[in-house]
């Protein structure tokens, strides 16, 4: 097999020339083969390095560029370098590189396991720890030979997500949450036997994080999420940690599939926070306001980075939940609709979440319809401006207090009412309820 020539290709090829001259031999694992197989370009490399032992394997590493170490009981080597493709500026690169290692299950839950390096372990005992046959593939990058002990590359041709080891596979039990977001990833039926393992697996151990680490991988990495809503069903994910979810999919499961796959076509263009938002606003849009707050709970949603600083994924959410109307109901009732409606809207809920979430549901004449009239009003990018502000009530000599947030609120009303449409207009209705109110100009 003949893999594309990357900076994570390049510097796997280099470290495996220096394993081998040392007496051992380095292989690239899990994702990295995967992703190649399926013909998709690998963002980051993991390798295992067989023969050495860990003072020489450090030794041969440092040749090739700055090396962190990560891990206590087990280390993990983070080979890291800057590569400058074209006239591009250098970007940073890192790999990961380790001894084969072995699992011990000594304790309760997903982290109960002591991990020992082997670098004298057989290919088949290495790659027996991994949790899917897929993520089991090895590949020389020097000879590009690929070596597969337990059957992935015929797994992946079937579409089959299945356990390398049933035995063991239970011992971990986020790999349940693994099963679902990979198989909506890389559209995959989950073998009926890895089902029952799932099914017959605890979860009550898992933190809030890092079950939506896998959610996330699931919501923004596959084209059609809903295939990880048939199989967070098939697993009794949801029945065990989100009942309420289950009993949606029950009552309008086909409904909920179509919109998932819908809203991951609008996702599209957004930045990673605010897709989020629109994913879990479409799982939460069959919820309703209630169990939607439940959902954004169990999986610890509040605010994540974004391009502008700290967004609020879970007010983001449920706003356009809440929203007591939606671009369908408007149109519905299109001949009774108001220009203020449009303005009263925007300044609750994003529109453009709003718009996507509506085609995502697939109310796409509504949706037409109603960015028509964002657009004609110039709130397609949120509500307008204030004309009024509070320097303004000081330029008036207005005395600063608790009164200039109040008369700036009020007469912002009337703006997206459409009774105020200039800031001349904006300040004698701000003498008129200074006056209602009492207080002297």
């Amino acid at each position: 097999m003949n893999f594309e020539s990357t900076p994570l290709q390049r510097k796997a090829e280099q470290i495996a020339r220096a394993a081998a001259a040392a007496g051992g031999r380095a292989l690239l694992v899990g994702g990295y083969v995967r992703d190649q197989l399926l013909g998709m370009a690998p963002k980051d490399a993991d390798i295992e390095v067989y023969g050495l032992e860990a003072p020489v394997l450090r030794e041969v590493l440092e040749q090739q560029g700055r090396v962190d170490c990560v891990g206590e009981s087990f280390r993990v080597y983070k080979v890291v370098w800057y590569s400058k493709q074209d006239d591009g500026p250098k970007v940073r690169c890192e790999l990961d590189v380790s001894l084969p290692r072995r699992d011990k299950k000594v304790g309760e839950g997903h982290k109960g396991f002591e991990v020992e390096g082997d670098p004298f372990a057989s290919f088949e005992d290495a790659a027996r720890r991994r949790d899917f046959t897929l993520n089991a593939i090895l590949q020389d990058p020097l000879t590009g030979e690929i070596i597969d002990p337990f059957g992935g590359q015929t797994d992946l041709k079937l579409k089959l997500l299945r356990a390398v080891d049933a035995d063991h596979f239970g011992e971990d039990s986020l790999r349940v949450l693994r099963a679902m977001q990979f198989a909506a990833r890389f559209g995959l039926a989950i073998e009926p036997g890895t089902v029952e393992i799932c099914r017959a697996t605890p979860l009550n151990d898992l933190p809030k994080e890092r079950v939506w680490g896998e959610w996330e991988k699931w919501l923004l990495k596959s084209e059609r999420p809903s295939v990880g809503l048939v199989a967070g069903r098939e697993t009794e994910v949801f029945s065990r940690l989100f009942p309420y979810l289950q009993e949606a999919i029950e009552r309008r499961g086909p409904e909920m599939q179509a919109a998932l796959d819908g809203a991951a076509q609008q996702r599209r263009g957004l930045p990673p926070e605010k897709q989020v938002a629109l994913m879990l606003a479409t799982l939460g849009s069959f919820l309703g306001w209630t169990d939607t707050e439940k959902l954004l709970t169990d999986l610890n949603i509040q605010k994540m980075r974004g391009e502008a600083g700290a967004y609020d994924v879970r007010s983001a959410v449920v706003k356009l939940v809440g929203a007591r109307k939606t671009p369908r109901d408007f149109y519905a009732k299109r001949d009774e609709v108001e220009d203020k409606d449009f303005r009263f809207f925007v300044a609750r809920v994003d529109p453009n979440l709003t718009l996507r979430l509506s085609r995502a549901r697939g109310d796409i004449e509504a949706a037409d319809w109603f960015e028509a009239n964002l657009r004609r009003l110039d709130v397609i990018d949120g509500p307008p401006k204030r004309f009024l502000e509070g320097r303004h009530l000081l330029e008036m000599d207005i005395k600063p207090g608790p009164i200039i947030g109040k008369i700036v609120e009020r007469v912002y009303f009337l703006q997206l009412a459409g009774e105020v449409t200039t800031l001349e207009e904006a300040k004698e209705a701000a003498k008129r309820l200074l006056l209602e109110l009492g207080e002297s100009i």
